[in-house]
């Protein structure tokens, strides 16, 4: 590891506590079932990235931890389990994410919406901020979550277009992008957000024609972090992004019009979202 991927141990903070509640609840988050190495730093923070629909993926993505097998029904009570949690941590700005769910009629969009409402009934005032799939590209799918009006609409591109063949396989560039310009459509006052990994083989120009394309279908809000390889049977890194190089990224986007950017090894899409969220308010165009 390169000096700037090597951080100090997290004080342990409100850790196991949030551990112990997660488990109690029995709640799934991104950060356990991606391997995400900012883990520590959030659930010491009091923080988590809710996922729901599951742990297991219907899809086979070769950066992603999630396991890819056969899911499971839909767990009617989760919603309202993420609710309490919410509600216990004192959360103010929720990030809800999800497996892809290609086996369901609806991508899983009900049990999104579901999940929304649930914590605006509980917690009055919370932002929700969502990073959901594709659905396949069902307009259908993902009308029914923009129409629920979360605080963010979150659709992560992941790569350039070059490496979908490798990283991506069962996805498809232009019908993520299609997902957030339809969002832009049908409800233009929801805020969009993306982001991608770096280190897996792109070029710089590659990077920054996609953060183009992005604000081409309305994104206003853009990560960008290190691709770091959870398992030999991975992806490999291929590069280490030097920090000089995130940054050249963090000015392009703003270059472009991004309200919220936030660029850098350790980035990933939901770290420090309601900053991010509040930065992309104040500079919204």
């Amino acid at each position: 590891m390169p000096t700037w991927m090597r951080r100090p141990l997290t004080a342990p903070g409100r850790s196991a506590e949030v551990s112990a509640m997660l488990d109690e609840l029995e709640l799934n988050t991104v950060c356990r079932s991606a391997k995400c190495p900012n883990r520590g730093e959030c659930y010491a923070a009091g923080t988590a990235t809710f996922m729901v629909l599951g742990t297991r993926c219907t899809r086979n993505c070769r950066f992603c931890a999630v396991d890819p097998a056969r899911p499971l029904p839909p767990d009617a009570g989760e919603p309202e389990r993420v609710a309490e949690a919410a509600e216990r941590m004192g959360l103010r700005h929720v990030v809800v994410t999800m497996v892809t769910r290609d086996d369901l009629p609806d991508g899983g969009a009900g049990h999104v919406v579901a999940t929304i409402e649930a914590l605006r009934g509980r917690v009055p005032g919370v932002r929700v901020e969502v990073l959901v799939s594709d659905f396949g590209g069902a307009t259908m799918a993902i009308d029914t979550v923009a129409l629920s009006r979360p605080d963010v609409f979150n659709h992560n591109v992941e790569t350039v277009p070059r490496l979908y063949p490798e990283v991506r396989p069962q996805a498809d560039y232009a019908r993520s992008l299609a997902v957030l310009s339809r969002v832009r459509e049908v409800a233009p006052g929801v805020p969009t957000k993306s982001g991608l990994m770096v280190g897996l083989g792109e070029r710089p120009e590659e990077v920054e024609a996609v953060l183009a394309d992005l604000r081409a279908a309305g994104v206003v809000i853009v990560t960008i972090g290190q691709y770091l390889r959870p398992s030999v049977a991975h992806l490999p890194v291929t590069e280490f992004v030097e920090p000089a190089v995130f940054e050249r990224y963090a000015k392009a986007a703003r270059a472009l019009g991004f309200g919220g950017v936030a660029s850098g090894p350790f980035v990933r899409s939901s770290y420090h979202a309601g900053e991010v969220a509040d930065e992309a308010a104040g500079r919204r165009d």
